[in-house]
């Protein structure tokens, strides 16, 4: 019998031992987002978090795409009182008023945008420079690109998109590569990195 030694995979800290965070660490978190939905849920997700840990809303995520029909816009933005008050007693999402219209608010903005010929990605990506950016520095806890995003997107009526809910979700899409030097996913990130392609939708 050969016994095999089991290598040590060096994360970032903040994935720590839970096999979940650890799997969106390794999977999902910092790979670039360029998908229009995606990105938004992303952000919308991250709106939910203000206040609370993303562990929280990982584990309350598949709940949430149930709730709000796959973070679908076109569903999303025809949702009524009568969807709040449903989601408001829904034991397996984050049960804020204020972060549910703010999502709902949310998807009319982004058809809204979409009707008027702006990709949510392609803006949003522009904004950034056109690919990711890859951090050497300390992990902040905002930037200067954060704060102008933010302020892009309180100025078209996004909710709950503060500068330090925007970088997380800028870490977390992948704007910003924000692996530690020693992680493993660090490289392999880089490696995806793209500048953004146009939808041909």
């Amino acid at each position: 019998m050969t016994s095999s030694k089991t290598k040590q995979v060096q994360r970032c800290s903040w994935a720590g031992s839970d096999p979940g965070m650890q799997a969106y660490h390794d999977e999902e978190w910092g790979v670039p987002e360029f998908d229009s939905r995606a990105l938004w849920e992303k952000l919308m997700l991250d709106g939910f978090q203000a206040g609370l840990s993303w562990s929280t809303i990982l584990r309350k995520r598949e709940a949430f795409r149930k709730a709000f029909k796959g973070f679908d816009p076109r569903k999303v933005a025809r949702f009524t009182e009568k969807d709040v008050l449903r989601l408001l007693e829904d034991p397996g999402i984050v049960r804020s008023r204020a972060k549910i219209e703010a999502t709902i608010n949310g998807a009319r903005i982004y058809l809204a945008m979409q009707n008027d010929g702006e990709d949510f990605a392609s803006f949003i990506w522009t904004l950034a420079g056109g690919k990711p950016i890859l951090n050497s520095g300390p992990l902040p806890a905002k930037s200067p690109l954060s704060e102008e995003i933010s302020k892009v997107l309180k100025k078209r009526g996004f909710k709950f998109v503060g500068p330090v809910i925007v970088y997380a979700w800028m870490q977390a899409a992948g704007i910003v590569n924000d692996h530690s030097a020693d992680c493993f996913r660090r490289k392999a990130v880089s490696a995806e990195q793209s500048p953004i392609q146009p939808e041909s939708d």
